[in-house]
């Protein structure tokens, strides 16, 4: 560490505004991954290719994307982070600007690989600038707004792409290209980060104008995926999202349950997309999971691991409920999409089963929503601050493997247990097989309780001898 020149630090409001400009912002790469799939129809028309094409294109992208961010993350973990956030949202917006004015397929993959790249940057680079913002006793918390807000960005992606561009697919395009210039607005009036500001032990030296100017190098990666902590949470990644990825097929199944009592094609389309809707309800409270994390982290260094242990081993038979127990749907066949709406909602207090349905599924996407803010903070406890960049975007690209894995492979297992289980009985038992995946999800949690306490004081150690180099 090195003595400098204090930057300036910013009030309570500031800091305030900062973590709220990185947490809203870290939803946008999931708003434009979300922008894409609901204008497949349109997109292909205009474009003249078939939808799997686009499909190709989405995939690819998410790909491109990860790999980017471990590139981008190494990068931010070395330099000066707040300008690479501001390139690495040009270069989204630019992607996605030129996605709109696309009059062929090459040129329409070509700019979602552009904004795939700068996507990379949003939430590899804002990860390692908001741990440097928040204390340790607070980090569950606000991850889970942080992971809830990629959630909610998915959402409003989906939404957007699908009303905005019902009538002209490229006006979202435009709009989020918009939304991605005035990010780069906001990121110039937060205040300088300074990396490591957050940790208790380098208060003090901070606070006397000293800079930690520790950076990470190639000969720290082999330390890095040689700290046991790091490799249990990478390494969950593969099976904990292989089972989230099968979930995408939620709408499905209820689907066919409802044309399985008789409903017409489009009447069971809109009341599958409106239960899976209503079901994802439960990953509000991943604000308690980090609640939960950060109290029992307070009373021993196991707490966050256990936390998202117990979370995601407690789910498994309330999604095995949610997926097997008979529901009575009662909607008016062929009515409008609002007169469907309204009677699912109103079936949750008026048809007991549906209640039922909604309350287990509530109950499991509340217990596995532990597992992200927890895993989130364990990053940031158990390395020093100049690494954690690099270990949330490995995890985060093992997390894009597993969900790209359980998101293919159930629909390969759908159509392979056809033949003993006719529908919807087939998609009931394929997901939850695949539920099965978060079994070894929590024992890496929980082999993670047990390296979580060293590693953490391992770290503690390093910046304490740092601290007082100086």
């Amino acid at each position: 560490m090195t003595g400098s020149r204090t930057s300036r630090r910013g009030n309570a409001a500031h800091r305030l505004y900062s973590v709220v400009v990185f947490v809203v912002l870290a939803s946008l790469d999931n708003v434009a991954i979300g922008l894409v799939p609901p204008l497949y129809g349109p997109i292909s028309g205009a474009l003249g290719v078939p939808q799997r094409m686009l499909g190709l294109v989405t995939a690819v992208s998410f790909l491109v994307s990860a790999v980017a961010a471990v590139a981008w993350a190494y990068v931010g973990d070395r330099t000066n982070r707040k300008p690479l956030l501001m390139v690495g949202t040009l270069v989204w917006a630019a992607g996605t600007g030129g996605s709109a004015f696309a009059t062929g397929f090459p040129t329409f993959l070509a700019a979602q690989l552009v904004a795939a790249v700068g996507l990379g940057a949003v939430g590899s680079v804002g990860f390692s600038v908001v741990t440097d913002l928040i204390s340790p006793r607070r980090r569950g918390l606000v991850m889970s707004f942080w992971g809830l807000s990629q959630g909610v960005g998915t959402l409003a992606g989906t939404l957007t792409g699908g009303l905005l561009g019902a009538t002209d697919w490229r006006r979202p395009f435009l709009l989020l290209t918009v939304v991605g210039l005035a990010a780069t607005v906001a990121y110039l009036l937060t205040y300088d980060i300074r990396r490591g500001q957050s940790e208790p032990e380098l208060a003090a030296a901070i606070e006397a104008g000293v800079d930690y100017d520790y950076r990470i190098t190639r000969s720290d990666l082999p330390r890095i995926l040689g700290r046991r902590t790091n490799r249990w949470l990478i390494l969950q990644g593969l099976t904990a999202q292989a089972a989230f990825g099968s979930l995408v097929w939620l709408p499905v199944l209820f689907a066919e349950r409802a044309q399985g009592q008789g409903y017409s094609t489009a009447t069971a389309v809109v009341v599958g997309s409106v239960f899976a809707t209503l079901f994802q309800l439960g990953g509000v409270f991943s604000i308690v999971g980090g609640l939960a994390g950060d109290a029992l982290q307070r009373r021993t260094p196991r707490g966050r691991a256990l936390v998202a242990a117990v979370g995601v081993l407690a789910a498994l038979p309330f999604y095995l409920v949610l997926f097997f127990v008979p529901i009575r749907i009662d909607v008016p066949d062929g009515g409008g999409t609002g007169a469907v709406v309204g009677a699912v909602l109103a079936s949750v207090v008026t048809e007991p089963t549906v209640g039922l349905s909604l309350l287990t599924a509530v109950v499991a996407l509340a217990l596995t929503s532990a597992n992200s803010p927890n895993w989130f903070a364990l990053i940031a406890d158990v390395n020093p601050p100049e690494h954690r960049g690099t270990v949330y975007s490995l995890g985060n690209l093992v997390n894009g493997v597993g969900r790209a894995a359980g998101n293919g492979l159930v629909g390969a297992a759908f159509h392979a247990l056809r033949a003993a289980f006719p529908p919807p009985l087939n998609y009931a038992v394929g997901l939850a097989a695949f539920q099965l995946f978060f079994i070894p999800t929590g024992l890496m949690y929980w082999l993670a309780s047990r390296t979580s306490p060293g590693d953490i004081a391992a770290v503690g150690d390093l910046l304490h001898d740092r601290a007082d180099r100086h």
